[in-house]
């Protein structure tokens, strides 16, 4: 499970919210055995907090509120952490402390939730589907407080009953005090050792251990082989989709400033010009950022539309580029920039009306003459428009499972069955994109999965249908615009990023070039 660093540890010093034993609260010294009222209670010296539920804190902590409502949104309404958290602290006016700390409790959960739930499954009488999901939500929030935050334990067990004595009922409170009592008499470590103590599955083990679908475990193997790259690497990548991702941000070229980000505790990006990583907080508070001319994005994204944009066609100014599935925009606005300074023009096509308006929001700081949107079916670029564009980005639609860090919850709503439903639309976006591309011209292939039947196997068939198709040193493409020079992703011609290797989303490049 991730680490918190100073969130988690910052609220577990002190005294807690509501955390305050009677004693205190009605004047009486620190260990004195006579409560508010002077009566002299029977029992040793122990913590109302923890014993008496009349006095156990009635309110919920904001922070950990906000964690409820992002766990709930995402359960109920499908909705995705990282567009309903931001939201959810603005609405409780969460300060930058309270909002690191209710983003590691909402993300943290939903990573965990696999192993938190085999956890949970040894200390719930009933099975875990018959628990009322709000119920479940919060010990979830528990469990993540006890077991990977550096919460002190009374506090993790005041503050989550004292939440669902608040926003879901007193009997449910009972429970998931009773519950979470059992979870904190065993580490995280000691749990694991339990629940795995005789298992055998390989799969299985490193399922509940890292917290990933063993479905996704086969998976990510599958796709390490394929890509070139050692099997054993397999706890190395499922850990890294375990930790909290570093925000990326990109000035656009020839537009955008990192000064302000840098100024404000931003650091250099190391592996691609014009990048910064920070720690996060409100971002919203750099006057470039409001403005759209600085952008919060992975580097890999980065990385693949400078890649593109770097392939020498032996042309001038005047070049056409098409973004074939723009929505919501963020490599559309550094493609923009880019096409600005060599002298061409971009056309965003994005199917969804409401997409389509996100990417016009993106693409503003870039001056208008530049770009324009199109609202329709990428599929039909290529017979509308054929021939007619000298680079073309194709970032399919896939699993996502490229982007599991920055997507706490997707890993949960994936099926296998996915994969089989995305490819003939990927080979169909892909099949429009070569029609659209001009002789000479390149078309990169991008998706946010390492999967091969989601990379290669698109790839493979596009060019075993086609003689007039190439492909490109995609490796050596994405160390041409590298700072380093020497990412060592690619592997037959292809090119794979990898978070536990590059620290960016595993994001898959092929360059495929029509012959003249």
């Amino acid at each position: 499970m991730s680490d918190p660093g100073t969130s988690g540890s910052g609220r577990g010093k002190g005294p807690q919210r509501g955390g305050q034993n009677a004693a205190q609260r009605g004047g009486q010294k620190a260990g004195s055995q006579r409560n508010a009222q002077g009566r002299e209670r029977n029992r040793g010296p122990r913590s109302f907090t923890e014993n008496a539920p009349s006095q156990r804190t009635r309110r919920a902590d904001p922070a950990r509120l906000v964690a409820f409502e992002v766990l709930r949104a995402v359960a109920s309404e499908d909705a995705y952490a990282n567009l309903v958290l931001p939201a959810r602290i603005r609405h409780h006016g969460l300060d930058k402390r309270d909002a690191g700390f209710a983003t590691e409790l909402s993300y943290g959960a939903l990573r965990g939730q696999g192993t938190y739930d085999a956890i949970l499954a040894r200390c719930v009488d009933r099975p875990l589907d018959q628990v009322d999901p709000a119920i479940l939500d919060a010990l979830r929030i528990g469990v993540h407080q006890l077991l990977a935050m550096r919460v002190p334990a009374h506090a993790a067990l005041d503050q989550t009953v004292g939440l669902a004595r608040a926003v879901i009922g007193a009997g449910p409170s009972a429970l998931i005090n009773a519950v979470l009592r059992k979870v904190s008499a065993h580490t995280l470590e000691e749990w694991l050792e339990l629940l795995l103590s005789d298992e055998e599955d390989g799969t299985r083990i490193a399922s509940v251990r890292y917290a990933h679908p063993e479905w996704i475990v086969r998976a990510l193997r599958q796709s390490l082989v394929a890509h070139g790259r050692p099997v054993t690497e397999i706890d190395e990548l499922l850990e890294a989709d375990n930790a909290a991702p570093v925000v990326n941000l990109v000035a656009l070229p020839g537009l955008g400033s990192l000064d302000e980000a840098l100024e404000g505790g931003a650091t250099p990006g190391e592996l691609v010009e014009g990048s910064a990583l920070s720690s996060g907080g409100d971002l919203g508070r750099l006057a470039s950022v409001r403005e759209g001319s600085t952008r919060v994005q992975d580097v890999g994204s980065q990385l693949v539309a400078r890649a593109m944009a770097a392939v020498d066609l032996g042309r001038g100014d005047g070049e056409r580029w098409l973004d074939l599935c723009a929505g919501p925009g963020g490599k559309a606005a550094l493609l923009g920039a880019l096409a600005r300074q060599q002298g061409a023009t971009l056309l965003a096509n994005e199917p969804a009306p409401h997409r389509a308006k996100l990417v016009r929001q993106a693409l503003a700081a870039v001056p208008d003459d530049v770009w324009n949107v199109r609202t329709g079916d990428g599929r039909e670029v290529g017979t509308e428009m054929a021939e007619s564009f000298d680079r073309v980005l194709v970032d399919v639609p896939c699993s996502g499972l490229g982007a599991l860090r920055r997507r706490p919850e997707s890993r949960w709503r994936r099926t296998p069955k996915d994969l089989a439903d995305l490819g003939p639309l990927q080979r169909e976006l892909l099949n429009s994109a070569l029609a659209a591309v001009k002789p000479g011209g390149v078309v990169a292939y991008v998706t946010c999965s390492p999967h091969p039947a989601e990379t290669t196997a698109v790839v493979s068939d596009a060019l075993r249908k086609r003689d007039d198709l190439e492909l490109l040193d995609a490796g050596a493409a994405l160390d041409g615009v590298s700072l380093g020079g020497h990412l060592e992703a690619g592997h037959e011609l292809t090119a794979q990023l990898w978070p536990h290797v590059h620290q960016t989303d595993a994001m898959f490049l092929a360059l495929i070039r029509k012959k003249a």
